[in-house]
């Protein structure tokens, strides 16, 4: 199963420092009963799609948490056993991953371009509020959700980390 795994910029490069992507058991995204319903679709590609923008929100969570990374959302998706994930109950496409996982085993990963800073700055900062149901936090939120992460291959992870 493709699970996607939200991280900061200091995550992925821990990540390839160790190999390690995470550690079992480990929180992820994936293409749920519960986000197939909410998606009314049965298109692999979509749900996918919403499970990785899932996946993109926590990393703004992970990003409020963290005054020092770069305003870069990441998420790495990763094949794990399907026997492995279990979803959780309240969240959309949550899951959790009973197996660790290795940075070598990812099929891709997904980033912020550089000209969503100033958005993802701003979402990062606000994602709090919008959580907690502020209207005007939560347009703040969308505006970071409306750059499209770009996709890169595991290969490309040294320029990622590159300081810009």
């Amino acid at each position: 199963m493709r699970v996607y795994v939200p991280l900061t910029l200091p995550g992925l490069a821990e990540a390839h420092e160790t190999g390690v992507l995470a550690a079992e058991p480990f929180a992820a995204y994936a293409v749920t009963p519960a986000l197939r319903e909410w998606c009314g679709t049965d298109d692999l590609e979509e749900l996918e799609y919403a499970a990785l923008g899932e996946a993109a929100h926590a990393s703004l969570r992970l990003l409020a948490g963290d005054s020092g990374a770069a305003p870069r959302r990441i998420v790495v998706a990763v094949d794990v056993a399907d026997g492995a994930v279990t979803p959780d109950a309240d969240g959309l496409g949550e899951v959790t991953v009973a197996a660790s996982a290795r940075l070598a085993k990812a099929a891709a990963v997904h980033a912020d371009a550089d000209d969503a800073e100033a958005d993802v700055t701003a979402a990062a900062r606000a994602i709090e509020a919008a959580d907690g149901g502020d209207d005007a936090a939560g347009a703040t939120v969308d505006g970071a959700e409306d750059h499209e992460l770009l996709w890169f291959a595991t290969q490309e992870i040294p320029a990622l980390l590159a300081p810009r």
